[in-house]
Formats: structure tokens, sequence, C-alpha cells
């Protein structure tokens, strides 16, 4: 019954996103038609349905109830309840709920609350959002149904893979899903805005929390699944430039890209035609990812499905949107105005400059990523990978992270380098010191060197923007953007000292050997079978030291799963400020040896920190910009009641 009411609410949701659209689009022609007035309740109610479908999809993964396809093939009863109910989303059908039902809510959360818009605009907007919602409700109910029954029942479940169970399976799917109908959201508004012609700074206020809380999404995401699968998968790399991983990266720089050109037009009101054409670019790339992920056209440990047909109906939802934003666009952009004038040496310059880079090094990443699989087409296999990512990339990365440091030093419309020439030279002096130690004590790649330096200058630069202010007065949003940048650095920082300095060994030990990496030394002591609740695994117990100090134990082991059938390497790491060591237990070799590999990472921690310092800077953001607009719209209340009250007195 659980399922029939989830599919039921799902057919519901459907229905009332047909009603959306034709009074969306009817109301941007003219607002007193009847159905507008149904357009926002219409778009909250989607919102609970969805989320009431989701629910029962949910709790059919906590009871294991096999009597659903879906349940049957990615559960089990012996797996833990925690992988039970992130199961519900760790496969096809299960992330395409998810995704319909976040768009969903973001659409009856826009209609609820957002009031600033001309109405003509946000009926297009949710026009736009209901259009796009209905391609994914047409593809869940008709070719991807979660709730499909199973006849006959069987004894249990094949379980969920082994590699998916973690507790990383709760939070990176559904993080990067978040930021990517977050992207949606971007894009609905800004086809609204294109075709009521309202592309306005007070449009790009209204998107532009949605598109920073998208971001912050993405960016939680993006971190969370490097760091799963850094230690989930045993090979001690963060970034293996697989599609599916560039699938969350290319949004992610798309956004980025957006985001700056978003704040700008609200700020400045400039950029109008830039910002509409990144939001539908940053969408885009959501769509290509879910194309890359869900079409079975990837191999990967990433990809949920393998099956043609499926793929071949995301495509035709890429095209019909793209396409047709791509067509509207083309139509309108000459009607939008050009906006405000601003010099080059400027802050506004600067944020320009960095777009051209990162829509640069998306065009680079989209080009890596689709290659391979256009030869393919043609029976030619090729591979690109860090030799091509890593250096072409670094092109356009490393002159925009000197635009990075100097930028947020400039003032708007206009400005001269001689204002700013002290503090260029304080980051140009870090950064030349920093080379130089690395340089002098180490060898190391060119890339290293660069980013160790630049990592510097942008760290002392990250915080100049503070410099003569009032620390308390300084507004949560220039907070934001000084620990973001500072995030960047650090992660740089990590990047480039992990690629430069880690040491790695791979040998077969027997109880009682030691083993030296970099400055540490792992004895082996013994290794013993050990079971959890729906797995086993050999166990290793090894006593590590750092340059001889204390010893900490590690306990890695090598899982084997029997529902499914598959095996995993559970990791020990032991984390320092200056590194980490990671630790993974292999196979028993012939002669009663066993394989043991070992990392020495220095700072390879500062990647993930400085990841969450760039969200947690997002998060300031966001929320100064929300208090700012509450407050200028508060400011624009009394004005507008003072206004009233005078003309009552003067008619009076």
């Amino acid at each position: 019954m659980i399922a029939e009411i989830g599919l039921a609410a799902l057919w519901l949701a459907a229905a009332l996103a047909v009603l959306e659209l034709l009074g969306g689009f009817l109301g941007a022609r003219d607002e007193n038609n009847e159905l507008t007035a149904l357009v926002r309740p219409a778009a909250v109610m989607q919102g609970v349905l969805c989320g009431v479908s989701f629910l029962a999809l949910v709790y059919l993964f906590a009871v294991t109830d096999l009597s659903v396809k879906l349940v049957a093939a990615n559960s089990h009863s012996m797996k833990p309840l925690a992988f039970k109910l992130s199961g519900a989303w760790a496969n096809h059908e299960g992330s395409m709920l998810l995704w319909i039902t976040v768009m969903a809510l973001a659409g009856g959360l826009i209609a609820f609350i957002e009031r600033r818009l001309p109405e003509k605009t946000m009926m297009a907007t949710l026009g736009t959002q209901a259009f796009v919602g209905l391609g994914f409700y047409l593809f869940i109910l008709l070719a991807s149904n979660p709730f499909e029954r199973l006849s006959p029942v069987p004894a249990d479940g094949n379980g969920l893979n082994p590699l998916l169970q973690d507790m990383g399976v709760s939070f990176h799917p559904p993080t990067l899903y978040i930021g990517y109908v977050g992207l949606s959201v971007a894009f609905s508004f800004a086809l609204g805005a294109l075709l009521t012609r309202q592309v306005t700074p007070e449009f790009a206020r209204v998107m532009r929390p949605w598109v920073l809380g998208s971001w912050i999404f993405l960016t939680i995401g993006i971190t969370a699944g490097s760091y799963w699968a850094y230690y989930e998968l045993g090979w001690g790399g963060w970034w293996f430039w697989d599609p599916v991983e560039n699938a969350s990266l290319m949004p992610w720089l798309a956004a980025t890209a957006l985001l700056h050109s978003a704040s700008v037009l609200a700020a400045r009101d400039a950029l109008r035609t830039w910002t509409i054409m990144l939001g539908v670019v940053a969408f885009s790339m959501s769509m290509v990812g879910t194309f890359l992920v869900r079409s079975g056209i990837l191999t990967s440990v990433h990809a949920f499905a393998v099956d043609p047909e499926r793929g071949s109906f995301i495509l035709a939802l890429l095209a019909l949107y793209i396409g047709g934003a791509l067509v509207v666009f083309a139509m309108r952009a000459n009607t939008i105005a050009e906006g405000q004038r601003f010099a080059l040496l400027s802050r506004e310059g600067a944020l320009v400059v960095n777009n051209v880079a990162l829509s640069a090094i998306l065009g680079i990443v989209l080009l890596g990523t689709l290659y391979p699989l256009l030869t393919e087409a043609f029976d030619v296999r090729v591979s690109v990978g860090p030799p091509y990512f890593n250096p072409v990339s670094a092109i356009f990365f490393l002159p925009m992270l000197v635009v990075l440091a100097v930028g947020p030093l400039l003032r708007w419309r206009t400005d001269n380098f001689a204002r700013i020439k002290w503090p260029v030279i304080a980051i140009g002096v870090a950064s030349l010191v920093a080379l130089a130690v690395v340089l002098v004590f180490f060898d190391t790649s060119v890339l290293s060197l660069l980013g160790m330096g630049l990592s510097i200058g942008v760290a002392v630069a990250s915080f100049l923007p503070l410099k003569g202010r009032a620390i308390r007065r300084v507004p949560l949003a220039v907070w934001g953007m000084c620990i973001a940048h500072f995030g960047v650095a650090l992660a740089l920082f990590g990047v480039a000292a992990d690629t430069a300095f880690q040491k790695e060994r791979l040998v077969a030990v027997s109880p009682g050997d030691t083993v030296e990496v970099g400055p540490w030394e792992a004895t082996l002591a013994s290794v013993s079978p050990v079971a959890g609740p729906n797995w086993t695994a050999m166990q290793g117990d090894i006593f590590v030291s750092y340059q001889g100090g204390e010893q900490t134990e590690t306990l890695p082991q090598a899982r084997s799963f029997w529902a499914p059938p598959g095996e995993t390497s559970e990791v020990a790491l032991v984390t320092r400020w200056n590194g980490q060591l990671y630790v993974a237990l292999g196979n028993m070799a012939e002669d009663g040896r066993w394989q043991l590999r070992l990392w020495w990472k220095p700072f390879v921690t500062w990647i993930w920190y400085g990841g969450l310092l760039i969200a947690l800077g997002g998060c300031l953001a966001l929320v100064g910009r929300v208090v700012s607009d509450l407050r200028r719209r508060k400011a624009e209340q009394r004005e507008e009641a003072m206004r009233t009250e005078e003309a009552e007195l003067a008619s009076a």
C-alpha cells in the first residue's frame, strides 16, 4: 500500500506540474488569466506530494519491502539500517526521485516566499521550472518507476554495491543533487527574466541566493566525494579525472562563474547578457552530468544505469531544455539592455577575467570528458587523464589565481594601480619567497612549485580586503569572500604538496616485519579474521610511529561481502597537522606474506579542509546577503509607507 501511495503522489505531482506550466506561461502573458492564481498553490503542493513520495520510498527501504523491485535489487535484510535508508537514493530510480523531489521542494519554496520580482517574471520562472520538472516526471513514471512491484517476492534482496556501503553515500549524492537542482532554479529564473525582458539588478538579487546555495552544496558534495573515494577505493588518490567526477566539477565551475556574474549584476547593473548565458550553461552542465551518469554510456563506480533507452530519454530532455533555452536566448539576447560600463582595471574587470578563465577550464574538462566517447563511436579507444587535464587547465588556472588575489583589492567601476601597489607587492613577495624555499630545499615539478608559491600569495591576499576596516563592522558577505578565498589557497597548497612530496611503499611482509615510508615506521603485528553484519574481513594489526615517536595502532581490513558478493579495502588513516599516513592491507601471497601498501601524504588533508572553508565562506556570504536583502526590503517598505502617509496628509 505504501508503494501505491508513493506512486499516486508522484502522478498527482506531475498533473500539478502541467497546471503550473499552463498557468505560468499564460500568466507571463496576461496577469489576469484565471489560471494564474493557481500557479503558486500548484507549485507548493508539488513539493508536498513529492516529499510524500520520497518518504514512502525511504520507508520501503527501511522495512526491506522485497515486493518492490527496486528494494529487492538494492537492499538486503542483513544490511545495517543506515545503509538501508541511504540505499533509497544509491541507485538510478531512487536518485532520480530524489532529484525531482528537491526540484519540487525548491519550486514550492520559491512560489511560497518570493514576492520581489514582477508577477509576470515570477509566472514565467515558475512555468519554466514546471517545464523542466515535467520532463523528469515523465522520465521517472514511464522509464524509471521506483515503486514497481515484483512477483514472486524473493526470499531476500540482492544487496547494495559494497563500495556504496559506507557513510559517504549518506552525504555525497544528496548534496550533489541539491546543488544540481539549485542550478535548475537559476535556469528557470534566467529564462523567466529573459522571456519577460526583466534582466535587472533586482532579478540578480533574487536569483543570487539560489545560485549561492547550489554552489555551497556542490562544493560540499565534491569535497565529500573526493574524501570518500580517497579512503574507500584504496588507491590513495583524491581525484582521478573520472568522467563522472568531471560531471560534478563542470557544474561547479559554471556555478562559480554565474555566482560572480550575478553579484556584479546585482551590485553594479553590469554583465546582464553574460549572467543569463551562464545560467543556461550551468544547468546545461548539470544535464550533461545526468546523462553521463545515467545513460549507460560510461562504466564507472559512480554510474547508476546501464540502460541505453534511458540514456536516449535523458539525451532528448537535454536537447529539449538546452536547445530550447539557446533558441530563446538567441531570439531575445538583443533585447537585453547593455548595462553599466566599467574599466578593465576594476573589480568588475577582474571578475570578468576570472569568469573567462573558469569558462575556459570548463571547456577543457568538457572536451577531455567527451572526446574518448566520440572516438569510441569510431572504434578508436583513447584515454584522457592527468597528462592532459593538469597542464592544460593550469594555463588558465594559474593566471586566474593571480587575478583572484588582486581582484578583491580593486574598486568598482574603475581604479588605478598606484592605489594598490603596496598590497600587490606584498602578495608578490610572499609568493616569491615560497617559490624560493621550495626550489632550494625540494626537488619537485614546475606545476607543484607554482601551485605552492601562488597558494601562499592567495592566502596572504585573502584577508587584505579587511585592512583598514573595523572588524566588527565588516559585512558577513565580505568575511565569506575572505574565508572562501583562503580555502582555495589551503586546498591548492594541499594539492601541490601531496603531488610533490608523497612517498609510497608496496611491500610483502610477515608478522613482525617493519617497513619505512617517509618519516614513518610501520610494524605488522598480526592478521586475523573479523566479521561484520553482512561481511567478513581479514584485519591487519599494524603499529606505526612518526620519526621514532609513540606508536599508534591501525586496523586496516580487506573485506568480503556476500550480498551482493564483492570486496573492498577498508584503509587505516593516521592524521597529523602536516599530513596523513595511509595504510591498506592487500591479499596474502603464496609464501604466506601479506601485501601492504603505505603512503605518506604531506598536507593532503588541507585539500578537504580547504573545501570545507570554501563552503563555509559561501554559507557566511549567503547569510550576509539574505540579511542585507531583508534590511533593504524593510527600508524600502518604510520609505513607501512614509510616502503614502505624506500623500494622504497632502490630500487632506
